[in-house]
């Protein structure tokens, strides 16, 4: 039945190709999902011109935004796995984005900060995802895009337990 599933959804028409059933039309889950798909390739694709990824910049704007933290703090913070924060991190430093320095608190762990040079790339990135955006909600006014991302935080903070 898995197999069946992931198949599925790696085949899943696009509705200008196909004209897509009312009752799948009307369904917001579908409509969430398929939109998130669509939008996750035009990000990822976007970034990629430049050499990020949507964790490069989740973990930047956790920096910028709520200052320092560890590991497990970045983890938490920017919603990327235990076990994938260090490469990310890797790819971070290696670029000269952020760095490394033990904790005055507790030697075991490292203190991650965002690099001047990892606050103009992160600026850069802004900018990049703010046309891209633009390009997902292309048919929608200023004011309903800012409608829809409310909306779509309360659900998203419903759903989490945030708020």
């Amino acid at each position: 039945m898995g197999a069946v599933i992931r198949a599925e959804a790696a085949d899943i028409p696009d509705d200008s190709a196909l004209r897509t059933p009312d009752r799948l039309r009307r369904r917001a889950s579908r409509l969430l999902s398929q939109l998130t798909m669509r939008s996750d390739r035009l990000i990822t694709e976007g970034l990629a011109r430049t050499g990020a990824r949507k964790w490069h910049y989740a973990v930047l704007a956790s920096l910028q935004e709520y200052g320092p933290g560890s590991q497990a703090e970045l983890s938490r913070r920017s919603g990327i796995h235990r076990s994938d924060i260090v490469g990310v991190l890797n790819e971070l430093a290696e670029r000269h984005l952020v760095e490394r320095a033990p904790d005055p608190a507790d030697r075991r762990r490292n203190i991650i900060t965002i690099s001047p040079r990892g606050r103009r790339h992160l600026r850069l990135l802004d900018k990049i995802l703010d046309g891209l955006d633009d390009e997902v909600l292309a048919p929608l006014s200023q004011a309903e895009r800012d409608q829809f991302v409310r909306l779509l935080g309360r659900l998203l903070d419903h759903h989490t337990g945030t708020s």
